[in-house]
């Protein structure tokens, strides 16, 4: 531990930051964020620690040791503007590579929020009703009909809420046989090992955590268009946000692959990524916090009028509208789904947020708050990174809102 620790604080001086002019209050922010950590407690606890969490600060460098979290990257956003980016660590144990601005980790589940956002795209320009059965949209697959589908229906709306009654699943294959592709994925068939794409509830009838609903979604989207989802994605918001170091591409091209953050264990030990390279839609984005703070930017500016790149403002209201109240035993606070968001309200303000965690170690954590016009994201290398990123998040809440 004493030697991961000196490791850990050689490569926190070893950090990048963004070359605009930080000023000296965003300084002072920075040094806060670095040295005022909230421990964490409970989900609950993540936006209002108690007194005992706030009277014992922890060091960013303390926590990625406790937590055996190689590299950090984390991306600030306040006043709807992006403020401070900047990495800590390193991005692969094996070498040391220290993480910087540049450098790309799996967005996982945070995916979803990226892919709402395109399929509401879609919605705008009347290619694809929120409501509609989906298979009226489907060319080279149908959902299949059962027992659970004979008066309602599986919609746009709830593949995004995840109450379109299919299965929690996560995949896995047989390479002895081959890669499956997104049809064997939908299909359950082989070389897949995952349940199918079929509806085991009534659509609509309650929330179910579903990853291959939204590569229902990739396919609808695929299907309309005539174009992959990465290319769907690429032409409807990387390009026209310059997010350049975003992609649902895997592997990497080379030149991007050179930045790759690699999953580490709980242990702190260095593994091989995991990367789904067919089913995309529910994990597959490659990216960096800078860039996912330039989406959600583009997000928040929308929501207020100011911005339209993407989507309408009423369509942004559309994404930040309660559809379904969470169980708040879940995460010990009232939670409820928007189209492809988790929403919580909080003193007059709404807070949106995605977390993501791919196996086997790399995990992201997207919030905001949509009045205040702040925002944070953090993106982690390690198996459990996901809390550390939620301690940060409560001391940036603490902070700036």
């Amino acid at each position: 531990m004493i030697a991961f620790l000196i490791k850990m604080m050689i490569m926190l001086i070893i950090v990048s930051c963004s070359n605009q002019n930080i000023n000296e209050d965003v300084l002072d922010n920075i040094e806060y964020l670095e040295n005022n950590l909230i421990e964490f407690t409970s989900p609950a606890a993540m936006l209002n620690p108690d007194s005992s969490q706030l009277a014992n600060p922890k060091t960013l460098s303390e926590r990625m040791a406790h937590y055996n979290t190689p590299g950090v990257s984390i991306a600030v956003i306040s006043d709807n503007d992006i403020k401070w980016t900047k990495g800590y660590g390193s991005m692969d144990n094996r070498v040391a590579s220290p993480v910087s601005i540049e450098t790309i980790f799996e967005a996982a589940s945070t995916s979803k929020f990226v892919t709402a956002v395109l399929a509401l795209n879609f919605v705008q320009k009347r290619l694809i009703d929120l409501d509609k059965d989906v298979n009226d949209y489907l060319r080279s697959w149908q959902i299949p009909e059962n027992e659970f589908t004979q008066t309602e229906k599986v919609t746009l709306r709830r593949l995004l809420t995840h109450q379109a009654g299919l299965p929690t699943t996560n995949f896995s294959h047989d390479d002895t046989i081959g890669y499956p592709t997104l049809l064997n994925v939908l299909n359950g068939t082989s070389p897949a090992l995952n349940a199918p794409a079929i509806p085991e509830l009534i659509p609509g009838s309650q929330w179910q955590y579903s990853n291959v609903a939204y590569d229902v979604i990739q396919l609808v989207i695929e299907d309309i268009s005539g174009k992959s989802f990465e290319q769907n994605a690429k032409e409807i918001i990387f390009n026209p946000l310059g997010m350049k170091s975003s992609t649902f591409h895997y592997p990497l091209e080379p030149e991007m692959a050179k930045h790759e953050a690699m999953p580490h264990d709980s242990e702190g030990n260095s593994l091989e990524p995991s990367m789904h390279l067919t089913a995309l839609a529910h994990g597959g984005l490659l990216t960096t916090p800078t860039d996912l703070a330039i989406f959600t930017r583009e997000i928040m500016l929308t929501y207020k009028g100011k911005s339209e790149k993407i989507l309408s403002q009423k369509m942004v209201k559309k994404l930040f509208t309660n559809e379904f109240d969470l169980d708040p035993r879940m995460f010990g606070i009232p939670i409820s789904e928007g189209l492809g968001v988790l929403l919580i309200d909080e003193n007059n303000d709404t807070v949106f947020a995605h977390p993501g965690s791919n196996l086997p170690g790399l995990n992201c954590w997207l919030i905001g708050w949509l009045e205040k016009g702040s925002a944070i994201i953090v993106m982690t290398n390690g198996a459990v990174g996901e809390v550390l990123a939620m301690e940060i998040i409560s001391a940036f809440d603490y902070r700036y809102n």
